[in-house]
């Protein structure tokens, strides 16, 4: 029987609480949020991506890919964010459950997540002074997003289609958009209010 969360949560009682259950949850300003099971595409575009950054980085041992990554904000006490993905440097201690300066971090956008992760976590995300780019993903289009950090802005770059190619700099990937969906069933485009009558 899960207990429930008690509210007005620092991170660092967040990290020491369990509910009894393998329920997974972060913490935003203090309250307990309960992550939604994934969907089957969802999970399908993030195994991908992880395979796809994990041997990208196969060079590069000093970094290393991780999911359901922990992530704290500077500043705030009481936030916990679990990253899809997140690239950091390789952890001196592998059973720290906080991510530390991470350089990528990738979500993959779902309806029930969308407005959450671009409106919440995108500009929290960008507050962590370690962040080249932030890489999002769509699970109903071929749609990714990324921000790139230059300088003191943040520049956008959309990749849409499947001609069109993924190509990251914080860490040595470039994937054809096809490839990254091929085989995944995307949900049929609605149709534009224009045409109903």
């Amino acid at each position: 029987m899960s207990e429930p969360a008690p509210r007005g949560m620092s991170v660092d009682e967040f990290l020491r609480w369990e509910d009894g259950t393998d329920t997974r949850y972060e913490l935003v300003c203090g309250e307990i949020r309960r992550r939604e099971v994934a969907s089957a595409i969802h999970s399908a575009l993030l195994a991908r991506l992880g395979a796809l950054i994990h041997d990208a980085l196969k060079p590069q041992p000093e970094q290393v890919a991780l999911l359901s990554a922990a992530l704290v904000i500077l500043g705030c006490a009481d936030t916990c964010y679990l990253a899809d993905i997140a690239v950091a440097p390789t952890p001196e201690r592998w059973d720290d459950r906080l991510i530390r300066d991470p350089i990528l971090i990738v979500e993959i956008l779902s309806p029930s997540t969308t407005a959450f992760d671009r409106q919440t976590k995108v500009p929290d995300y960008r507050r962590i002074a370690s962040v080249r780019e932030i890489l999002l993903v769509d699970s109903e289009s071929v749609f990714a997003e990324i921000l790139r950090r230059e300088g003191d802005h943040w520049i956008t770059e959309i990749v849409q289609g499947p001609v069109a190619t993924l190509s990251l700099s914080s860490v040595p990937l470039t994937i054809p958009m096809a490839e990254l969906y091929d085989g995944i069933p995307l949900p049929e485009p609605r149709p534009s209010q224009a045409g109903i009558r």
